[in-house]
């Protein structure tokens, strides 16, 4: 079974963003629920074929503080 990770980050106007490593898959939702069913639809429609693929997520948050 395929695999396709996406990172994901948050949006600079709000909402989250994913791009799919090693494949030309992207898409953007304004909230997490609505993000999983926009990356599913993208991988659907990126491949005509009916394999299941896993779909793995990685959340990267950029953090800035000062000391």
């Amino acid at each position: 079974m395929q695999e396709i990770i996406f990172v994901i980050n948050e949006s600079i106007d709000g909402g989250f963003e994913a791009e799919a490593l090693g494949v030309s898959i992207f898409t953007e939702a304004s909230d997490w629920e609505s993000l999983k069913e926009n990356i599913k639809d993208a991988v659907s429609c990126h491949y005509d074929d009916e394999v299941k693929r896993i779909i793995r997520l990685h959340f990267v948050k950029d953090e800035v503080m000062t000391a």
